[in-house]
């Protein structure tokens, strides 16, 4: 996900920074990455198996800001004006979100069942397990 996050820091910058910029624009995005991935699952209690959220969220915002920062162009880019942006599309999106998340759930629902969630969704949608492999054993199930 590091190498991930870089070409995400940079993909809304490339043309205005400089090769050196990119690069220190990358390594700040990976790290930040590891540091999102564990505040949200730490500290905000956000699941997030893939990292999605940090990835493309974080450190696309980290990106959009990096223009302000890293502008080897005359083209006006502020810390301000990028932080604006940045706050615009996610309130559009929660906004947007919001809206759709509450009329799936007063429609179809948005949940499946309790049964469907102990048995697992591989297993209910598809008939079969993501992972062929066996249980791990527990300190209940091995004999001394």
């Amino acid at each position: 996900n590091g190498v991930l996050a870089g070409l995400v820091g940079i993909t809304a910058n490339a043309d205005i920074v400089s090769p050196t910029g990119a690069i220190i624009i990358g390594g700040i995005a990976g790290v930040i990455m590891v540091g999102s991935v564990i505040a949200f699952e730490k500290f905000l209690k956000i699941d997030d198996p893939v990292g999605a959220i940090s990835v493309h969220g974080i450190c696309g915002i980290w990106g959009t800001l990096a223009c302000a920062l890293f502008d080897t162009t005359d083209s006006g880019y502020t810390i301000g004006g990028q932080l604006i942006g940045c706050l615009a599309v996610c309130a559009f999106a929660f906004v947007f979100s919001f809206i759709l998340s509450s009329i799936l759930k007063v429609t179809i629902g948005i949940r499946v069942s309790e049964e469907d969630e102990v048995a697992g969704l591989d297993v209910s949608e598809h008939g079969q397990p993501a992972y062929s492999q066996p249980p791990v054993p527990t300190a209940a199930t091995v004999s001394v």
